[in-house]
């Protein structure tokens, strides 16, 4: 049975977060800014506050259905941060939901994708009583959402766990994501979120890859990290080797966290694209 919906949480409805960096708190401020009164409803996969999905729903849906998972370096964040983006996507007749995941470093890997994954089934069990299709059900995220949710798309050891089909997911829009956490991948650190060490290759997307996943629409800006650059190229070959359809979008003068914004500017460079993208694999 689905969950009862409830409004939307504002952030001093969770339990405290590690301090976020200066950048961190800057971006939080805006897409706090930028998600201010866009309506939705909260539903909960689980029973920890972040357990959680904030949908987005349109007047006349379309059936498609987009779930997009927030950054915040895998130790940050809240799923209405990313309520800004569902205004273009809702008015397209878009059912867009935007799912939270239990952070570090209080809880380490697998602890955050098994959330995902588990906010990935609620929907594809529930979204048809709210007006979506199960069958036409797309996923993405920022950073680490970009993470998180690659690594559901391509992986097919999950599903059955969950009773979902492995062809539940439908496509992959990561935008910055994170696809390879070894020492091969450019981090300047080793991110917390992976708990004990030994996690680094079972974690990365573009070692990860199981038959031929959906297909992947990728973006990044063209001043992002420079290593989330270089792992993009490598995760684009990697895919298109296990015969995968991918399209990857260079978001001109964008950093990391201006590509994050792009997400919801109805004519800005990502926006039409992916609602293009989607029409055309839905």
């Amino acid at each position: 049975m689905a969950a009862a919906a409830q409004p939307l949480r504002r952030p001093e409805d969770y339990p405290a977060q590690e301090p976020m960096s200066g950048p961190g708190a800057a971006y939080n401020a805006e897409c706090l800014r930028r998600s201010a009164g866009i309506p939705g409803i909260d539903v909960a996969y689980g029973d920890d506050p972040y357990q959680g999905i904030a949908l987005f729903l349109p007047k006349r849906p379309n059936g498609t259905v987009f779930a997009f998972v927030h950054g915040g370096g895998w130790t940050n964040g809240y799923r209405e941060w990313m309520a800004f983006m569902a205004p273009p996507f809702v008015e397209a007749g878009v059912t867009f939901a935007s799912i939270g995941y239990r952070l570090a470093p209080k809880h380490v890997f697998p602890t955050g994708f098994e959330d995902t994954a588990r906010g990935v089934a609620w929907l594809w069990r529930n979204i048809k009583a709210h007006g979506g299709d199960p069958k036409r059900l797309y996923i993405g995220g920022h950073s680490a959402g970009g993470h998180y949710t690659a690594l559901l798309a391509v992986r097919r050891d999950w599903q059955a766990g969950l009773g979902v089909p492995t062809d539940a997911v439908r496509g992959c829009l990561p935008i910055s994501g994170v696809y390879d956490l070894t020492e091969t991948g450019g981090l300047s650190m080793r991110p917390r979120f992976l708990g004990a060490p030994g996690r680094e290759r079972e974690a990365s997307p573009i070692y990860s890859i199981a038959g031929t996943p959906p297909p992947f629409f990728m973006a990044h800006g063209s001043k992002d990290f420079p290593h989330l650059v270089r792992q993009a190229e490598a995760m684009e070959a990697a895919l298109k080797r296990a015969g995968t359809e991918v399209e990857r979008l260079v978001l001109d003068d964008r950093d990391h966290f201006t590509a994050s914004y792009a997400g919801g500017e109805a004519a800005g460079p990502w926006v039409p694209r992916a609602l293009a993208w989607l029409e055309a694999h839905s």
